[in-house]
């Protein structure tokens, strides 16, 4: 393996000191099998953790708002500071999507790990002073969106390094690994801010990001191959797949974002008697992550839209048992409930991320010869690049389905007492995706279909 940069001449291709690897042929199996499986795994690893405290700073506020009771914040105001980490995190996967393209991989990975310094050592700051204004909160909870843009970058970085085969499998392992940061808030913050005060919520944080940073920059590498002009990656965005697949990622990812740090507020606030279940509200966010990788391997077998398609009407009736549980006071069927829909969440997720490289890898070698070894390679690469750049742009218009459903919930208990007009209109958007994705990838009759996908048409 040729390895630019820094590089010493005849140093283990695995471990390049330089860290800009040149040549990378991850679809090429003899290459895949002596070096590039190595090398992708230890970069996943580190990019996992990373995109794990990511996870966990963003959504660090959806239960720290439940021990703000001494500031006296309405439930609409605390629904508020639990969004808005949701709606700056979704801007900025915009930039953190070309981010690894221009200054490679394991740079960005470094920086954007470094940066979730600020929201946690601004949280300890203003929870340990009981004159915090309101708006002050507000600012802080929107740097926790740092942690948001995590996952683009992430997500974009890691696709370079897998082959198309094997896709399904790793994006889902690395969003999965992000995604469980919501279960590790919700499950240590309660006893450590309970055993050390509010401001450990934020300052515990802080020697893990320093690993993580550290570790991104000792192992893991960046790829020449993955250089892109953010003008031409930005190009996907005038093609009709990328908005269609934003549409429906609203519906999955924005979806268990919003639900996992709604869950203790709406604890809270619609079973006050049973507040203890807060210290349960991990469970969802860990049910979700943990199934995601699942939602990928059935994508890879049996079509992401058909598992999309039939997800959605899952979700469907999970949110008529979640409103079913609120309507007759059953806070055990109500919970159950909310697992259940958080668990097709995680489903979701893996089979829409699983679609997305296998629409542009079809698109970009539409009309190629495979014989024509030279010309398949170079449309392959464009492929990747198409994809790096659309599950960007992707997972940052789905991201803001989390903003929607903590507003949804904050608005019609502001304005009802409860949160049934919001899961009424959550339900009448999955079904519109229901209707959008069998529109736009199952018809059978006067369609043409991907070649490998075979069930979602371009």
């Amino acid at each position: 393996m040729t390895v630019a940069g820094t590089a010493r001449t005849g140093q283990a291709a695995g471990r390049p000191k330089g860290r800009w690897i040149s040549d990378w042929r991850p679809d090429d199996p003899a290459f895949w099998e002596t070096t590039g499986k190595k090398v992708a795994r230890r970069n996943l690893i580190w990019s996992i953790l990373a995109e794990h405290l990511g996870f966990s700073l963003w959504t660090i506020w959806s239960i720290v708002t439940v021990r703000l009771g001494a500031y006296e914040f309405t439930t609409d105001q605390l629904f508020w500071l639990v969004a808005l980490p949701n709606l700056i995190g979704s801007t900025l996967r915009l930039p953190y999507t070309f981010a690894p393209a221009r200054f490679g991989g394991r740079n960005w990975t470094m920086v954007s790990a470094a940066l979730l310094l600020i929201p946690a050592v601004l949280l300890a700051v203003a929870v340990s002073d009981p004159a915090t204004p309101y708006w002050v909160f507000l600012v802080i909870a929107a740097t926790a969106g740092f942690g948001g843009g995590n996952f683009a970058s992430s997500m974009a970085n890691i696709t370079y390094f897998y082959p198309e085969n094997r896709q399904g499998w790793a994006l889902g392992l690395n969003a999965a690994g992000g995604n469980i940061g919501v279960s590790s808030v919700q499950l240590l913050m309660p006893p450590v801010i309970t055993a050390f005060g509010l401001a450990a919520a934020g300052l515990v944080w802080v020697p893990l990001i320093v690993i993580a940073a550290a570790g991104a920059w000792l192992f893991m590498d960046n790829l020449t191959t993955a250089k892109a002009d953010p003008r031409e990656q930005l190009r996907v965005a005038g093609r009709a797949q990328t908005w269609i697949m934003s549409f429906l990622y609203i519906g999955t990812f924005g979806s268990f974002i919003g639900y996992t740090t709604a869950f203790p507020l709406l604890i809270t606030s619609q079973f006050p008697e049973h507040g203890g279940l807060v210290g349960l509200a991990f469970l969802g966010a860990l049910i979700g992550s943990l199934v995601r990788p699942a939602g990928g391997w059935l994508a890879d077998r049996l079509g992401g839209a058909r598992v999309t398609l039939w997800n959605f009407a899952a979700m469907i009736g999970s949110v008529g048992l979640v409103g079913l549980g609120l309507s007759t006071r059953n806070v055990w069927l109500f919970f159950g409930a909310y697992m259940l829909l958080v668990a097709t969440t995680g489903i979701g997720n893996g089979s829409t991320y699983r679609m997305i490289p296998a629409i542009f890898r079809a698109k970009a070698v539409e009309g190629v010869d495979p014989a024509d070894e030279k010309a398949y390679a170079a449309a392959l690469l464009a492929g990747k690049r198409n994809s790096s750049a659309a599950i960007g742009l992707i997972s940052a218009i789905g991201a803001y389905g989390g903003f929607f459903i903590n507003r949804g919930f904050g608005t019609s208990i502001a304005a009802t007492g409860g949160a049934t007009s919001a899961l009424v209109a959550f339900a009448a958007f999955y079904a519109v995706c229901f209707a959008v994705t069998w529109w736009c990838y199952l018809r059978t009759v006067g369609v043409r279909f991907v070649p490998s996908l075979a069930s979602a048409r371009v």
